[in-house]
């Protein structure tokens, strides 16, 4: 496994000789995963993202506005959830010195947290509590990514990718900007079809197992670079 990733993250960044370790491969499968939970959240619960809060924010202004289709309070819901998530991660970040075992944490952790949605989706309607499980992943998840900092691939946030595959010349960086925006449309898709297909349980299971690959891969990589 780690040879697999290891070369893609060369791939990913040929010049960067091993900097970024196995993440860049990683954070490209989280940006994935990033497209099937909003695909759940978007189209299965009540019109919200849990992880793009710029589209949050917008849909709050619209619900306030009067918009009958957007829900004030689910949008209140996925932000501060998302915000509780970062916050967590945020604290947690400085107690846990190797950026691998963070990650894989973190990931394990979201991981934890879809699980309990899918669970509660099975058993009860309670699609409010699926937002706030979702977004606490997300935000979770953004705090270690943010942390990590590597360069293009962020897994929730398009604008800035797009706007340097644009603006700037080809060149590696324009190869993992295309993969991650390539990655994301993929999660969207696939998340799409299996949630208006079979259901928000059916949608979340795939981001289940792809979250503990992730975590997995991301601890074991600790292990042997230790």
């Amino acid at each position: 496994m780690n040879s697999i990733l290891g070369r893609a993250a060369v791939f990913l960044f040929p010049d960067a000789e091993g900097h970024h370790g196995v993440l860049p491969p990683l954070l490209v499968l989280l940006t994935f995963v990033t497209g099937l939970v909003d695909a759940v959240s978007y189209l299965g619960l009540d019109r919200v993202f849990v992880a793009n809060m710029t589209g949050n924010v917008v849909f709050l202004g619209f619900a306030l506005a009067g918009d009958v289709q957007l829900s004030a309070t689910a949008s209140l819901l996925a932000g501060s959830a998302f915000v509780a998530g970062a916050w967590a991660g945020g604290r947690i970040a400085p107690r846990v010195a190797d950026p691998h075992r963070l990650f894989a944490l973190l990931v394990a952790a979201h991981a934890v947290l879809v699980a309990a949605a899918l669970v509660l989706d099975l058993a009860a309607d309670v699609g409010q509590v699926l937002i706030v499980l979702l977004a606490l992943g997300m935000g979770a998840q953004n705090a270690v990514v943010g942390k990590l900092a590597v360069p293009d691939l962020n897994t929730t946030v398009l604008t800035r990718t797009l706007t340097g595959l644009a603006a700037d010349r080809f060149g590696p960086a324009s190869v993992r900007r295309f993969v991650s925006v390539a990655a994301m449309f993929a999660g969207a898709l696939v998340g799409g079809l299996l949630q208006l297909r079979h259901g928000t349980a059916a949608a979340l299971a795939p981001a289940i197992a792809l979250l503990a690959v992730v975590a997995l891969a991301a601890y074991l990589s600790g292990r042997t670079r230790d």
